[in-house]
């Protein structure tokens, strides 16, 4: 051990152990109590008590045909990050992987879509799908055909999902290429001697040994999914038409801010946490990133 003493390591601790309990763990516990009040008075007046609502608001999630559609869109855009995200990212990690110079010109050019601001880019593919001068039906009229409501009820979903797949595929890619990169070439090179293909090198080889790479990432995406908001708001503000666009962090949004259902909004937040941790817990266990194949 690099010291003898723990004290030391205390001292250095305390400071982030501090600050975690003011800026997260005090306003999550807070968060949990208000979701049993009525938060129609966001200030309590002196004097003045909030009316207790107990289990009113998560009796309302089971009725809410809103929260329905924000659920499924979740599930949707977690099933989606995974094939897509993640799918799209190890394909082209793998083919990238087999280029031995030029490497970090990829990276760059995969991995910009993360340094440009989500409000950017979703203002950016509003612009595309905009019914009036939009760059889609501007093609489209190019080509003698009318223009499309790219953003109607039945393409909403689709249209909006495309920028938050795109958006974050690079991220994904830079991490399982570093993964790749931590293989030798020596088991490879015997694998290619007893004549196994380029193919079969990526699903005996390469898959199995950056498992826990992809893990993370599976990870990332779904809880990512979970927590999606910026692109969806920007693009689609209030959901769309029946809010056939809200996600659970859209709705959340919504309640909280635009109707100040705080109270409500609160219930959702909490249901956004326990889905997360439910389903990063189910993506560890049947991944098992620590090799135990048992």
């Amino acid at each position: 051990m690099l010291y003898k003493k723990k004290s030391p390591l205390l001292i250095f601790l305390l400071p982030g152990l501090v600050l975690m309990i003011l800026f997260l763990y005090k306003p999550f516990i807070e968060n949990i109590i208000n979701s049993f009040y009525d938060m129609t008075s966001v200030i309590k007046m002196p004097g003045q008590e909030w009316n207790f609502l107990g289990l009113a608001n998560y009796k309302k999630l089971f009725s809410d045909p809103k929260i329905r559609i924000a659920i499924s869109n979740t599930l949707k855009m977690m099933a989606l990050a995974v094939v897509f995200q993640v799918g799209i990212a190890f394909l082209l990690a793998v083919l990238v992987n087999q280029i031995k110079t030029g490497q970090q010109i990829f990276r760059t050019v995969y991995f910009f879509p993360i340094v440009i601001s989500a409000s950017a880019i979703g203002l950016l593919f509003k612009l595309f799908y905009n019914y009036n001068g939009g760059m889609l039906n501007q093609l489209l009229l190019a080509a003698g055909k009318k223009p499309i409501n790219w953003l109607s009820t039945s393409r909403a979903f689709v249209m909006v999902s495309i920028p938050i797949i795109w958006s974050y595929v690079g991220f994904y890619f830079v991490i399982i290429l570093t993964g790749l990169n931590a293989i030798s070439e020596d088991i490879y090179e015997a694998a290619a001697i007893d004549g196994c293909s380029r193919w079969k090198q990526v699903f005996y080889i390469t898959i199995p040994l950056i498992r826990g790479v992809m893990c993370t990432c599976i990870t990332l995406a779904v809880t990512g999914a979970i927590k999606v908001f910026d692109l969806p708001w920007v693009i689609v503000p209030k959901g769309a038409p029946q809010g056939v666009t809200h996600f659970l962090g859209t709705y959340m949004y919504e309640q909280t801010f635009s109707i100040s259902n705080i109270d409500y909004g609160s219930t959702i937040a909490l249901l956004i946490v326990i889905l997360g941790v439910i389903v990063s817990k189910i993506i560890s266990k049947l991944m098992k990133p620590d090799g135990n194949l048992e």
